[in-house]
This record gives C-alpha cells, sequence and structure tokens, in this order.
C-alpha cells in the first residue's frame, strides 16, 4: 500500500466529472434512460437547481413494481434524502471515515464556495489504495455468498425482482438446464428494464450469460482481475473437481475486503508517521518503498548528475537496469532533439523555483524515441549543504500521437491531408482581419474538378480517391508560400491567397492551375484526364465577410461551368444567375406546397442480426408537373435559403404520422418511422411543440418516432439546439445524427446531447471493406458508439461484402439499395408484403 501517497491524495484526484442530474419531477423511466446514456450508476435530483436527493442502480428493487404506472411516476418519490457531500480538497483518508460513518457508497463533491463538481464513491477510493498485494494472500473461501439462490431459466422475472428484495442480495443466479449454463441478473438489469417493463418475461431473457467462474481456493487478487479484465462484477463459484456451484462472488465482496484492509493499513500509518519522525532509518525504507510502487519512473541524482537512485518503474519505461546507470550521467537518456537552450532553461527554472515541469522526448535503451511527462524536484537534505535533484516521469507517447490523431481528424481532411472546412474558415477569418487592418487584398478561389462523377462511376471510388490526391499534389506544387488550400468535400477545392498586390495575379495563379491539370493522371494504370472550373472572389470589392467571400467565388466557379469548363472566371455581380432561378423556383415551390406536388418514399432500415425490419425513413419528394421529380438536393438547400424549411418538415412530419397509423392500423408491425429535420427547424421553429400536436393528432406513441439531424444543426446554435432535444426526448422521440463523419464530428456533442443513435454516412461505407482507412474509420465508429450505448446505422449499404463486414463489427442496423431503395407508399406496402411473406 502506498500509504505517503494515499494520505496526500485529495478527493480532486479522483473524482468523477461526470455529475448527472434531473429535476425531481422527471419521470422515472427518463432518469434510467439519463443513467444508460452516460453509462453511470447515480443520479442526482434537484429541486429548482439544488440537488436534494440521489437515486442509484441499488434502489431499483425497493420499487413497487406492481403498481402500472412506476416508471412514471416522479423520480422524487424513490430518491434517497439527503445528499451528502465532501469538499473537492480533502484527502482520501478523510472521505473514507465519512463513507463508513454513514454507511453509504457516493458523495456530492463540492467547491469551495459549496459549488457541486463532480462525484466520488467508495469504489473510487478503494481503487487508489494501491491494495492489490494485499489480495493475492487471501483467497476467495471465506468471502463469496454461499446462499445464492438459482431460479429457473423459464421463471418470471418479477420472481427475481421480489427475491432480490427480499434477500437484498444484488444478482441472483439463473439455471439454464437446456443449455447447462447459468446466467446472472443484477441490479443494473432490473435497472434499466424499466426502460422497457415487461415482467411476465422469462428470466433467461435478459440474463448476462454464459459465467465466468472461480474456485474457492483462488485468489480474491485473481478474481478481481478477472472482473475489471471483463469488465463485469459478478463471478460463480465453483467446486474445482465436481463443477458444482457453491455460490456467487460479487465485487462488493472485493471491495470490502479492501476497505478491511485499507482501514487497517490506514491505522497503521498514523501510527508510523510518529515514529517515523524520530527515526530516519525508517523514513528512507518508507521513501524507498513508494519509489519503487510507483507506475512513474522515478531517478534520483546528485546535484552534479550522478544517478544515485532508480526504481523498478524506471527500468519498465527506459529498458535500463540500475547497474546500466547507476553513477552515470542522465544525459545517457537524451534523443539529440532538443537543443542545448532547452536544457539552460530547465536548469534556470530549478535554480530559481526549485522544481521544472514539461514535456520531453528521451530515448530508450532499444533507441526508441518516446515523449515523457517530467517532473524535476529541487530537494535539499537536512543538515547538509548537499542537494539532491528527483525526476519523476510517466510515457505519453501513446496520449501525444492520440491527440495529434484527433487533431487531424478534427482540422484535416483525411483523404488528401488538406486542411478541411473547419481549419480553413479559421484561417480566413484570421486573414481578413490581417487584410482589413493592412488595408490590403485577398482572394478566395473556388476549384472543382468537372465530370468528376465520371471517373467514380467509370473507374470507382478507388481511382477517384486517387485522382482527387493527385490533383491536390500538383496544385500544392504552384501554391505560393503561406497561402491555404484546403478541400471542403467530394471534388470541391478552395484556395486563399493573401496579400494579393494585383487582380493579375489571382489570374496567373489560375492559369498555372488549368495548365497543371491539363496533363493526363496516372490512374490504375490508365492516364485519365482531368479538368476544372474556377471562380474567385476579391476582398473587398467582393465582399467583406467569409460567407460573402465564398458564396461570390462559388458563384464565379458555376459560371466557369456554364461557359464550358475548364475555365476561370472571377465575380461579377452580373453572373449571378442564381437570383433569377431562385426567384423562379420560389413560386414553384410555394405552389407545390399549396397544390400538394410533394409526396414520401419510404426506404426500410434492416436488423443486421435478426434481419427484421425495424423502422423506417420518410424522405421528401416533389413531383413538378412540368419539370417532372426534382431531386432533395436541389430544393432542400432553396428551401433552407427562401425560410420555407420549416413549412415543409411540418408537411413531412404530419404525412409521414398519418402513414404510419394507417400502417398501424392496417397491421404492420414497424416500430419507428424516421424523419429528416433542418437545422433551421432545430433552432428556429416550435419542433418540440409541432411534434407533440401531431403525435396527439394521430394518436401515436413517442417511441415510434425518430428524428434525424446533421451535425451542422448544433454548430452556430448550440444551446438552444440542446434544449430542443430534450424537449423531444421528454415526449419519447429517438435522436438520431445523421451523416456522421462527414461534418464537425465533434466528439463532445456525444455526450452533451441527448443523442441515441449514430448514421454512418454512405461515403465511408462505400469503400469498406477494401479500403484501409475508411474501413478503421467505420470500426472506430461502431466501437466508440458501442462504448457510448448508441445504436449505429450504416447508410448506403449496396455490396453483400459491406454487409458482412459491417455484421463482424456488430454494427445494428443496415440502410441501403442492398435490402431496399426508397419506396413510393404503395410500392412499399407492395414491398413489405412481399417480404413478409418470405421473411
Amino acid at each position: 500500500m502506498k500509504s505517503g501517497d494515499t494520505r496526500q491524495l485529495k478527493i480532486k484526484d479522483v473524482l468523477s466529472n461526470q455529475l448527472l442530474t434531473c429535476d425531481v419531477s422527471t419521470p422515472l423511466i427518463d432518469a434510467v434512460h439519463m443513467m444508460r446514456g452516460k453509462n453511470v450508476s447515480s443520479i442526482f435530483v434537484t429541486d429548482n437547481d439544488l440537488i436534494v436527493g440521489i437515486w442509484t442502480e441499488s434502489d431499483c428493487v425497493r420499487i413497487d413494481f406492481e403498481d402500472p404506472d412506476f416508471a412514471s411516476r416522479p423520480i422524487a418519490l424513490n430518491m434517497a434524502s439527503p445528499v451528502h457531500s465532501i469538499n473537492v480538497d480533502k484527502t482520501l483518508s478523510e472521505a473514507t471515515i465519512k463513507f463508513h460513518q454513514l454507511g453509504i457508497r457516493h458523495l456530492l463533491v463540492v467547491d469551495k464556495f459549496n459549488t457541486p463538481c463532480g462525484v466520488v464513491s467508495l469504489s473510487d477510493i478503494v481503487r487508489n489504495q494501491g491494495l492489490d498485494h494485499y489480495l493475492h494472500f487471501r483467497p476467495i473461501d471465506a468471502h463469496f455468498e454461499k446462499n445464492v439462490r438459482i431460479l429457473d431459466s423459464e421463471q418470471c422475472l418479477s420472481d427475481a425482482i421480489h427475491l432480490m428484495r427480499e434477500t437484498k442480495m444484488t444478482a441472483v443466479l439463473v439455471y439454464n438446464q437446456q443449455k447447462q449454463a447459468y446466467g446472472i441478473i443484477t441490479q443494473r438489469d432490473i435497472a434499466y428494464i424499466i426502460l422497457n417493463p415487461d415482467w411476465r418475461k422469462a428470466c433467461w431473457e435478459i440474463c448476462s450469460y454464459p459465467m465466468l467462474h472461480v474456485t474457492p481456493k483462488d485468489s480474491l487478487f485473481d478474481a478481481y482481475r478477472l472482473m475489471t479484465t471483463n469488465a463485469i462484477r459478478h463471478l460463480v463459484v465453483k467446486d474445482p473437481e465436481t463443477k458444482q456451484v457453491l455460490g456467487l462472488l460479487a465485487l462488493k465482496n472485493v471491495l470490502t475486503e479492501i476497505e478491511t484492509a485499507y482501514c487497517s493499513e490506514l491505522e497503521k500509518v498514523l501510527v508510523q508517521r510518529d515514529l517515523a519522525l524520530q527515526k530516519s532509518e525508517k523514513n528512507l525504507y518508507l521513501a524507498n518503498r513508494i519509489i519503487n510502487a510507483s507506475l512513474d519512473g522515478i531517478m534520483i541524482t546528485r546535484s552534479n548528475g550522478e544517478i544515485i537512485q532508480i526504481n523498478p518503474a524506471f527500468s519498465a519505461l527506459t529498458g535500463y537496469q540500475d547497474y546500466e546507470v547507476l553513477g552515470k550521467k542522465p544525459n545517457l537518456l537524451s534523443s539529440g532533439i532538443h537543443p542545448a537552450e532547452y536544457y539552460e532553461d530547465m536548469w534556470g527554472a530549478l535554480r530559481e523555483k526549485g522544481v521544472w515541469q514539461g514535456e520531453i522526448c528521451n530515448r530508450k535503451k532499444c533507441g526508441d524515441i518516446y515523449v515523457e511527462w517530467l517532473t524535476i524536484i529541487e530537494i535539499n537534505e537536512p543538515y547538509s549543504d548537499d542537494v539532491l535533484y528527483a525526476a519523476i516521469f510517466s510515457d505519453i507517447t501513446e496520449r501525444k500521437n492520440a491527440e495529434e490523431k484527433i487533431v487531424r481528424l478534427a482540422y484535416f481532411d483525411e483523404l488528401t491531408g488538406l486542411p478541411n472546412r473547419r481549419l480553413f474558415n479559421d484561417r480566413l477569418s484570421m486573414a481578413l482581419a490581417a487584410a482589413h487592418r493592412e488595408k490590403q487584398k485577398l482572394a478566395v478561389m473556388f476549384i472543382d474538378l468537372d465530370r468528376f462523377k465520371e471517373v467514380n462511376d467509370t473507374l470507382g471510388h478507388s481511382a477517384g480517391d486517387e485522382l482527387l490526391v493527385q490533383v491536390s499534389e500538383r496544385i500544392k506544387r504552384i501554391l505560393p508560400e503561406g497561402d491555404t488550400l484546403a478541400r471542403l468535400g467530394g471534388d470541391e477545392f478552395v484556395v486563399l491567397l493573401t496579400e494579393v498586390k494585383a487582380i493579375e495575379l489571382v489570374v496567373n495563379f489560375a492559369n498555372q492551375i488549368l495548365s497543371e491539370l491539363s496533363n493526363p493522371f496516372s490512374i490504375a494504370g490508365m492516364n485519365v484526364g482531368a479538368t476544372a472550373s474556377l471562380g474567385a472572389a476579391i476582398y473587398p470589392e467582393d465582399g467583406l465577410d467569409s460567407e460573402a467571400l465564398l458564396k461570390h467565388a462559388d458563384v464565379a466557379m458555376y459560371r466557369s461551368k456554364e461557359v464550358g469548363r475548364n475555365s476561370f472566371q472571377l465575380y461579377k455581380a452580373s453572373m449571378n444567375a442564381r437570383s433569377l432561378e431562385r426567384l423562379s423556383m420560389l413560386s414553384r415551390f410555394q405552389n407545390a406546397l399549396e397544390y400538394d406536388e410533394f409526396e414520401l418514399h419510404y426506404q426500410p432500415l434492416e436488423c443486421l442480426s435478426s434481419g427484421q425490419i425495424l423502422s423506417v425513413e420518410a424522405l421528401v419528394r416533389w413531383r413538378d408537373p412540368n419539370l417532372g421529380m426534382i431531386s432533395p438536393a436541389h430544393f432542400i438547400p432553396l428551401a433552407e435559403e427562401l425560410g420555407l424549411i420549416i413549412k415543409l418538415d411540418n408537411w413531412v412530419i404530419d404525412k409521414a404520422c398519418k402513414q404510419f397509423k394507417a400502417w398501424r392500423d392496417a397491421g404492420t408491425n414497424i416500430h419507428r418511422i424516421a424523419i429528416n429535420v433542418s437545422a433551421q427547424h432545430l433552432c428556429q421553429g416550435n419542433l418540440a411543440e409541432t411534434v407533440a400536436q401531431t403525435l396527439e393528432k394521430y394518436g401515436i406513441d413517442g417511441r415510434n418516432l425518430e428524428i434525424e439531424l446533421t451535425e451542422s444543426s448544433f454548430v452556430s446554435n448550440f444551446h438552444e439546439a440542446k434544449v430542443a432535444l430534450k424537449r423531444l426526448k421528454m415526449l419519447g422521440v429517438s435522436i438520431a445524427l445523421d451523416d456522421f463523419g462527414t461534418g464537425y464530428s465533434a466528439l463532445s456533442y456525444l455526450t452533451k446531447l441527448p443523442i441515441d443513435i449514430l448514421k454512418i454516412d454512405a461515403s465511408f461505407i462505400a469503400k469498406i471493406p477494401d479500403e484501409y482507412g475508411n474501413s478503421e474509420i467505420v470500426s472506430a465508429i461502431v466501437a466508440m458508439a458501442k462504448a457510448l450505448n448508441l445504436r449505429v446505422v450504416a447508410e448506403g449499404v449496396e455490396k453483400v461484402e459491406q454487409k458482412q463486414f459491417l455484421q463482424k463489427l456488430g454494427c445494428h442496423t443496415s440502410q441501403g439499395y442492398l435490402f431496399c431503395k426508397p419506396l413510393s407508399a404503395d410500392d412499399w406496402e407492395r414491398f413489405y408484403s412481399q417480404w413478409k411473406a418470405t421473411s
């Protein structure tokens, strides 16, 4: 036990900042939904923003499940009160005493202003005591529950609940005679059943199995390691010879033993502290024990740099044993990366402040360079003028690599390595500020490849990707130093030219690009020709802000396409032909709403594990009497620009719910219908009110509705979006994040917003499993979603190989032409009837 460290560790070192709260009026089922979404075991209850109670998973067995309305009753009826708290600067020792005095397992953590800032559990305290060695000498035999009740797999779930309530046990075993296997039902399982209560279910339907087992002679350390490795809380105890089940070992049994040991050890430390002040030998012994037990590398040197002591962690991290470094200087670890000035500044800070802390690159014995977080402390020995230095470090190479990867994913295009839209906008904003300050010109240039779709359709997406990479490389070769080339998406690039002294420089650069792209590209052993249409807007003549410049450069680029492609155009106000088109489309669009020219098509989503149809996505289509079917890609952006998107959304919500009711009345077994909603509607319209009224109008449960949104919905109005989504969740509506991976992909949204479903964009699915990068991204998204308890939908599944790859990943649902394309209402009903007959 690292006794010295334990006394110094404070609550702020181990607390969890994930403080989940809900109002006293929150229905119990909604509170459990929130706990499951955040994967926590407790939730604090507030009244007028003041915390007044707490509800944990262990409280579930006290609920009156015979009350048919128990799940909708306010959580205040089941919470524990009052809530006990502890200051963030208190030590772990003080927290442990408080836990034992009060007989509780959770404490609210408050700062010096008594403001809640986190939560700490008894498990958090115990896991930081370093008592693993103690468990090595404790067999399981005396610490497991021997009187565990075993239910038959066919017994009703309510039997398990009554049994856990009567025996005050945290879990019961379930035996399946047919499978010859044991399963387990825990308090967490009972808590999550609240989300979909059906007490008539057989126990086997919700229990976890198969179970890992240990024997009475195994050590508690073996059991503890088995639990933590497999993220479980219970193990079956079996006789090693007869294989008969003897009982159940719970994590709490192990923690209780650690708690007992910790309290005992703590008392010993308090006594030893007074003795250590009188006996320097014991002080030295205790210090050496702490150093040797530390997971951080520790090196102690004399003032002349001679190494006099290292700990085992030093050897594990660097590869050097004590006999290889004692008596030598620390520069044997030098990587040669840092200049001499770096070390001079380090020693200057040490002499001035007595401590230095920072990142440094060093070299292991094997030659590998690694990054470490290093703290050097000056130690003045008592009764001596000699000075020692203690260097304490940890290897943070993996963390640094992960941080760099996250930055690249956030600010750079995965395919070409160019800046993405976010980074480009940041640079453009800074360039505009500098241009305004220095009274200089700058240019924004759009570059769009001509007929890029033909390359994808003819040679495949891999060839298209290779073309994009080669195009970016050619443009980078001629890009002036200090300027920016970015990829906005698809085959669209944009260039920022700063310090433009003359318009001719922009024209010359555009001609250089056209010349560079005029030579064929070698793709898949073939010479492929590619041209581009270019358009540019100049600051300040063509716009004073980012939005205006980007818009006008885009207009100029489309003008290049209109005049025959493979050309360059500077923006002129007269070329904004889109204005005329927008006026014409405005009239058509308004008429389309009035004369019911819009219609819904429906595309089913297939469960990848069961093959069942879980839900249907409603997709709006416009059938113009003169132009025929108009793509949503044309009229949705128009509706957003004209401020009519909310009106269109309301039409879609009403028609989709009406159709769902008709299907339900006809006996169609579809659980949910999904509707796409615009970002404007989320933040500017009364979306929750509209949905609530429509659900009531057609008598539909909110759980039968799914609202799909893109990441752009949260960027500029995060607070408003969060409020609107919470209102939808109160109706029981599911929230899906559409086109995940193509927008900003800010992972914080997944924890701050009540999102239930991630829909992986079709552009990633199209390139699996053949393309390594996209396959790894899809695998990472699925794994991340599972860790956050989110369901995953793969969009655009068109090949059997894609479906098989997704099934291996454990992806929940697929959507795409492989299963079914979007169908009109009549065609959908025929498809469903045929599918039902064959399934």
